[in-house]
C-alpha cells in the first residue's frame, strides 16, 4: 500500500484563483470584477433592503421623497419666485429634475464613502474592490427606476392634458442621459473615495459642495431662462447637457447642443479612466491610512 503524499510534496499543485497586486495603474482587473457578478448583486440586495429597514412607510419613501421635494420647489420657484419653466407644466418640470439630480447626488455621495463605510468588511476579505461602488450605482439605479415610473404616470396624465406634451422618437434618447449620469456619479464617486481616505474632512466640504452644484445645474430652471451673457458659464458644467437631454426626451423643444454633449461625454470618460486609475493605486495602502 502506498502512503499518502505529503502536504510537502514536489507535486505540483494548480491553483483555481491567484490573487496578485495591480501590477501598475492602468491594471484595473476588470475581467476579474465580471467575476464578482453574485457578490455584486448581493450588494445591491444589502444596501436596497438596510436602506429602509426599520422604517414605518419603507420603500414608500422613493416616491414621497421626490414628490415632497417637487411640490417644495413648484411652490418656491413656480409660485412665488416665478421662475420660467418654457411652457412645461411647473410639476412636471420640476419632478423631472428631481428625480434625476436625487439619483446624481445619492448615487455620488454614497459611492464617495465606499471605503470609509465598509474598512470592516475591506480588511477581512478579498474581493474586487470596485464591486462596492458598482453595486452602489445599481441599488441606486433600483429607486430611481421607481421615481422614474412615478415621472412617467405624471407624464402621461399631462400627455392627455397638455396639447404641448406628446410621445415623440425624442424618447430614445432617455437611456444616453440615464447613461451618462451614472458614469459621472460612479466617476466622480470614485475619485472622492480615493481622496477622502487621506483627508476627512472633504467628504464634508463634498457635501457642501453638492448642494451648490445644484444651482450651477439647470434643475430647477432651463438653460433657456438664464440671461445669454451668462449662460456659457453654465454650459462648462458638464452635467448641463445631461439634464438638457433628459428634459428634451420627455418635453421636445430646442435640442440641446451636440457639441456640448459631446464635450460632456468626452469628459465623463476621462473622468472614469481618472477615477479608475486613482483607485486602483489607494486600495493598496487604504487599509493603512484608513
Amino acid at each position: 500500500m502506498q502512503p499518502p503524499s505529503s502536504p510537502c510534496s514536489e507535486d505540483k499543485v494548480e491553483w483555481t484563483t491567484i490573487i496578485g497586486a495591480h501590477q501598475g495603474s492602468w491594471d484595473w482587473k476588470l475581467a476579474e470584477l465580471w467575476n464578482c457578478r453574485d457578490l455584486i448583486s448581493l450588494f445591491v440586495w444589502r444596501d436596497f433592503v438596510s436602506l429602509y429597514k426599520q422604517t414605518i412607510l419603507g420603500p414608500a419613501w422613493h416616491i414621497l421623497q421626490p414628490l415632497l421635494t417637487t411640490l417644495t420647489f413648484t411652490f418656491i420657484f413656480g409660485k412665488v419666485a416665478l421662475l420660467s419653466t418654457n411652457g412645461i407644466p411647473p410639476f412636471l418640470f420640476y419632478l423631472s429634475g428631481t428625480i434625476l439630480w436625487s439619483f446624481f447626488s445619492t448615487c455620488l455621495l454614497k459611492t464617495s464613502n465606499t471605503f470609509l463605510s465598509n474598512s470592516g468588511l475591506l480588511s477581512k476579505v478579498y474581493f474586487h474592490r470596485l464591486s462596492i461602488p458598482i453595486s452602489t450605482l445599481f441599488s441606486t439605479l433600483i429607486s430611481f427606476a421607481i421615481q422614474l415610473s412615478l415621472f412617467l404616470l405624471v407624464w402621461i396624465y399631462y400627455c392627455f392634458q397638455s396639447p404641448s406634451i406628446q410621445p415623440s422618437f425624442s424618447l430614445l434618447a432617455i437611456p444616453i442621459s440615464i447613461v451618462m449620469i451614472s458614469g459621472y456619479a460612479l466617476g466622480g464617486g470614485i475619485i472622492i473615495s480615493a481622496v477622502t481616505t487621506r483627508y476627512r474632512d472633504l467628504s464634508i466640504a463634498i457635501s457642501f459642495a453638492i448642494q451648490l452644484l445644484m444651482f450651477l445645474t439647470p434643475v430647477i430652471y432651463p438653460l433657456a431662462s438664464v440671461p445669454h451673457q451668462y449662460q456659457w458659464i453654465l454650459s462648462l458644467n458638464p452635467l448641463t447637457p445631461i439634464f438638457e437631454l433628459f428634459r428634451f426626451s420627455f418635453f421636445g423643444g430646442t435640442p440641446c447642443s451636440l457639441f456640448s454633449l459631446a464635450l460632456s461625454a468626452t469628459f465623463l470618460i476621462l473622468l472614469l479612466i481618472l477615477g479608475l486609475t486613482l483607485f486602483s493605486r489607494i486600495e493598496k495602502t487604504f487599509m493603512d491610512t484608513i
